[in-house]
């Protein structure tokens, strides 16, 4: 069997500024090319503004609670949008940019897979167009500052003992995540306490994606609260004089990044927060921009639709205006049977009784997609070799009653060939079904109402908990006048629950929310909940070990 990157590497790609003018009749100086099949979209572009935000159908991918034996979503993005273009329908997909950390890590790339890929794979999955890097300097340049005026004398007395604003990496790194800074003596600055997170769980990264022009970045940049005062005010990016420095940064990586598919249909591939500790979405400008030349624009949100999409719907959709017309439902056989209970290692053999005890998983995801965020779903199954047809019926079977399409997807075997289906069918579902979108919970509810809302309604808990000191961090932010932020919960995917090895479906779990960190620019409430991190490790056995280059200085091993 051929990988990934081997098929990419077979690919006949197209001069991508041809295929922006052929495709969507964008100018030639609305684009900046970046070599024969990267470009970003220009100033120009950017200062015309989006066509017509309206125009365009929105679709929203996600899947079920993710598992070790994969669902596929990226993949099922890609080959949904060509499988759109087959059907003669004027179509973009619109994704998250790959951040090295998993790609080195245990996720791998990010590009989709088999014959449903955005390409060329190993400059999207490596490096790509700069934009991480960017993010990080940025985000590294306002802690230098931070650090050098308080060694230049402090004038906005700054509490040591209360700095916020940590470094970033865009690496997995355990041994960064708590660190002493300073030492070394009094040229270097006062020791103090420090820290890294990744890349993508930077507030930079949240504000890039959630601005929507170079002029609003600047402002939420300037309003980044690094710490506090010994009065307990706020310091913020403003304070420094930062943030004009940090957009300096930024003016490239604002510009959303255009490539192709496989079969030579653009694709827009701009930001990258997870969403296990960020809100999981690729830029609202990439996807405005692409709502206004397409007829239908194909997005994803990361990780289960408890996790990502719940954060598309009440995070970006909320700040950006947004309002999806469908959502496809991702899952496998495999996964399912895997939350039924079944072990990794027999996946593969037909499994009924795994399978029917997993199915929940799927109808919870499915009952907050129709019920909680309002609006009509189609659940795609990535189909692979060994699914059985008893299997196949009995899913079908056991979710007919919920009245949704259910279509078997072969997409990363076949391309669009293999998701005709599923393209028709979310053509007609958005055609008949007129959806009712709706918010997990209300601006006006306080804070604590709104993760309260989402961890009973979304993740089928009974309460959240919190000790005293981070109760009483809450209301002090709702006095302050924060009550009006969405709430961005950082827990583990794998799990409704935040034990990411309890399966299915649980029920009556409570979410103890172990710290609370404001972000003032991104302008929500982070909520970290278990033990999620926000600076990830490497598995025992990194994706790092398998990369390679071979003789010919071509890439190997990566996935």
């Amino acid at each position: 069997m051929q990988t990934d990157l081997e098929i990419a590497r077979r690919a006949k790609l197209r001069n991508v500024v041809d295929l922006a003018r052929e495709k969507f009749r964008i100018p030639v100086d609305h684009l900046e090319p970046y070599g024969q099949y990267k470009a970003k979209l220009s100033t120009n572009a950017l200062k015309s503004g989006p066509r017509d935000q309206h125009k365009g159908k929105l679709i929203l991918v996600t899947a079920i609670s993710p598992t070790p034996a994969g669902e596929g979503k990226t993949t099922t993005v890609v080959g949904l949008g060509d499988a759109l273009n087959r059907l003669g329908k004027k179509a973009l997909i619109c994704l998250r940019e790959p951040s090295l950390g998993p790609c080195f890590g245990m996720k791998g790339g990010a590009a989709g897979g088999g014959m449903a890929q955005v390409v060329p794979m190993e400059d999207i999955n490596l490096h790509f167009t700069g934009d991480f890097h960017a993010l990080g300097l940025a985000h590294n340049l306002l802690a230098a500052m931070l650090d050098n005026h308080i060694h230049q004398g402090n004038r906005l007395d700054v509490d040591l003992r209360r700095v916020t604003w940590n470094r970033v990496v865009d690496l997995n790194d355990r041994a960064l995540r708590r660190i002493v800074l300073g030492l070394g003596g009094a040229g270097n600055s006062y020791p103090r306490e420090g820290g890294f997170e990744i890349v993508a769980a930077s507030e930079v990264m949240a504000i890039l994606c959630l601005s929507r022009s170079l002029q609003e970045l600047k402002q939420r940049l300037g309003n980044i609260t690094v710490g506090y005062n010994h009065s307990r005010e706020p310091i913020r990016a403003s304070d420094l004089n930062a943030h004009g420095a940090m957009a300096v940064l930024l003016k490239e990586a604002i510009k959303p990044n255009l490539v192709q598919t496989l079969e030579n249909n653009l694709a827009l591939v701009h930001g990258g927060p997870f969403a296990n500790i960020a809100h999981g979405c690729n830029s609202a400008i990439a996807t405005l921009t692409g709502l206004g030349l397409a007829d239908y624009l194909v997005t994803e949100a990361g990780f289960g639709a408890d996790l990502g999409a719940e954060k598309f719907v009440d995070i970006k959709c909320r700040k950006a205006g947004l309002r999806p017309d469908l959502v496809v439902l991702v899952a496998t056989l495999r996964a399912l049977k895997y939350h039924g209970g079944a072990d990794k290692a027999d996946l593969e053999r037909e499994d009924l009784e795994s399978l029917e005890k997993g199915i929940p998983n799927l109808e919870r995801h499915l009952n907050n997609i129709r019920n909680h965020y309002g609006l009509p779903c189609v659940v795609a199954i990535n189909r692979f070799s060994h699914d059985t047809r008893a299997e196949i019926a009995l899913l079908t079977s056991r979710i007919d009653h919920h009245s949704v399409p259910v279509v078997a997807c072969d997409h990363w075997a076949r391309g669009s060939q293999g998701t005709l289906d599923l393209a028709q069918t979310v053509v007609d579902t958005i055609a008949g079904t007129r959806a009712n979108f709706k918010f997990v919970y209300d601006e006006q509810d306080s804070l604590w109402e709104k993760i309260t809302k989402v961890a009973t309604r979304i993740y089928g808990a009974s309460e959240v908990v919190a000790d005293t000191r981070i109760r009483a961090r809450i209301r002090r932010y709702q006095k302050e006048g924060f009550g009006h932020y969405p709430v961005c919960i950082a827990k583990t995917q794998y799990s409704f629950s935040t034990d990411p090895l309890l399966r299915g479906a649980p029920s009556g779990h409570v979410l103890p929310v172990k710290d609370v960190r404001l972000a003032t620019g991104a302008e929500f409430l982070v909520v970290i909940c278990g033990d999620i991190l926000t600076m990830p490790g490497l598995p025992r056995q990194p994706a790092a070990n398998q990369i390679d280059l071979d003789e010919e200085g071509r890439v190997v091993g990566l996935f």
